[in-house]
């Protein structure tokens, strides 16, 4: 089946190269990513900066996790319905109001507002990747969602030197201006040079509002008590009211889906072994990512004199990490050329596997006393998750009807989001549980840190593991743009 000229949306309606529209996407995800480590660096100071608790400070980066990931499948399944290259547009409103407000706000209510507002905007990169399916021929398609599902990668690595230089020369206020003119400069680009999606890939139906509902409320309920649990103790009554809470939200909220023709999300098609089996291993693969970069920057920054930290200053971690996020995007196009030549499960088991072998790596490297250690243990970690990131979307896009693209990816994407706040739960435990005595501070110790490693080294196997088992048919076909029958999925290309 032949694949559509790039821009045939309707007469008048805007056109490029694909690599430019690619582009423009990609640097979408890249801006979208930022807000995610654009506060790090200010997370010492935000108690004296409003004048508050460290405990009240903590809610400026939850509320952004909170908020992304109610909103990522509210936006995927509006996408489908109402056009993906729309509710792009929509999720940039509040991600560049929210910048607008932190960086006017004096308090830290107003900056918790401004972040949630923030995470409204985190549905840009599923869309994205979702919109590729309609606007690129399919020769270039696999390259493209490679290159665009990085995107988040290389966002989240130069954010942190990005944040750290401007914080410690200029007014922490820049942050979010410099942010909020990028999102308008990408809408811009987006409404002059993207064509929108085909209207003959819209689903069909009503939006789902107390689906929406359900789920977002099952979600605020586990990702609180993962995030907070230790806070506020895992043995606490609100923890673990919290963990009660979703463990009945959940399932009722599965029961409703099931009863709709038209759900928020297809539970139908999420079944399906080759898009359940994904999913499973973008939780792992989102755990295992996540997990380092909770450990080397702290091992980057702890002072020499533990015999294991390399005393860097927040500058120079960020610009030791910002190689790892740049290494993602480098590697995104040799991740597509192994998915066309073996199919994305290959893909994604390469990467699990490059993953593990990070973190196994990690293990005799800590406590070297050399950056170069740690940097080496980041690009190989970091090259197998742009492997998996590329080959994800293209598992699920080749599974799914052209009419739930977004839906699924949004999902898909919410996957990944979970096994990041299972990974910060996990190793903060660790970290906390595994100290030594610093001059009377207690530090995470060596060992800590290499539990620690050690974990997210099974978990990247166990992701290799499940993605050796996704069920995947044959076919000697690239993967397709959406041109088939609404309710016919893709055929995949990968080998069983």
């Amino acid at each position: 089946m032949e694949s559509p000229p790039p821009a045939t949306a309707s007469p008048g309606a805007p056109t490029a190269h694909p690599g430019s529209i690619v582009g423009i996407l990609a640097f979408a995800g890249i801006v979208a990513a930022l807000t995610q480590t654009l506060v790090v660096p200010l997370i010492a100071q935000l108690p004296t900066l409003f004048d508050t608790s460290a405990s009240n400070a903590s809610w400026v980066i939850t509320a952004t996790l909170l908020a992304a990931a109610v909103s990522t499948p509210v936006a995927g399944r509006l996408g489908d319905m109402y056009g993906k290259r729309r509710m792009l547009l929509v999720s940039l409103v509040p991600l560049i109001l929210g910048s607008v407000v932190c960086a006017l706000s004096s308090a830290v209510i107003p900056m918790i507002a401004g972040r949630g507002l923030q995470g409204l905007g985190m549905g840009v990169v599923p869309l994205g990747i979702s919109l590729l399916r309609d606007v690129v021929p399919a020769q270039k398609l696999g390259p493209s969602i490679a290159i665009m599902s990085a995107s988040m990668g290389v966002g989240g690595a130069l954010g942190l030197p990005f944040a750290a230089a401007i914080a410690e020369n200029t007014s922490w206020r820049v942050l979010f201006w410099v942010v909020a003119v990028l999102a308008l400069a990408v809408g811009a680009l987006i409404l002059a040079l993207v064509p929108a999606d085909r209207p003959a890939t819209a689903a069909a139906g009503r939006f789902d509002l107390p689906g929406a509902i359900g789920l977002g409320a099952a979600l605020i309920a586990l990702l609180l008590a993962v995030s907070k649990g230790a806070d506020w103790g895992w043995g606490s009554a609100t923890t673990l009211t919290l963990f009660a809470a979703a463990l009945i939200l959940l399932p009722t909220w599965g029961w409703w889906e099931l009863r709709l023709s038209d759900p928020l999300v297809d539970l139908r098609v999420t079944a399906r072994p080759q898009v359940l089996m994904t999913n499973t291993a973008s939780v792992l693969v989102g755990f295992a990512m996540y997990a380092q970069s909770l450990v080397v920057p702290q091992l980057l920054q702890l002072p020499e004199a533990t015999g294991y930290g390399l005393g860097r200053s927040m500058l120079a971690m960020g610009l030791w990490m910002a190689p790892a996020g740049l290494m993602m995007m480098a590697m995104s196009p040799v991740g597509a050329k192994l998915s066309a030549a073996k199919g994305p499960k290959v893909t994604l088991a390469v990467g699990s596997l490059l993953i593990a072998a990070g973190y196994g790596l990690s293990v005799p490297l800590i406590g070297s006393g050399s950056p170069w250690s740690l940097l080496i243990v980041t690009l190989v970690c970091n090259s197998g998750v742009g492997f998996a990131y590329g080959a994800m979307p293209a598992l699920i896009m080749s599974a799914v009807p052209p009419s739930e693209t977004a839906s699924a990816n949004s999902f898909n994407a919410l996957m990944r989001s979970i096994g990041t706040s299972f990974a910060a739960a996990v190793i903060g435990v660790v970290l906390a549980r595994m100290t030594t005595d610093f001059g009377g501070i207690p530090l995470a110790s060596e060992n800590g840190f290499r539990v620690a490693m050690l974990i997210g080294c099974g978990v990247g196997l166990a992701a290799a593991v499940v993605a050796a088992l996704i069920p995947v048919r044959t076919t000697k076909t690239p993967l397709q743009p959406a041109a088939a029958a609404p309710d016919t999925p893709q055929p995949s290309p990968a080998k069983a």
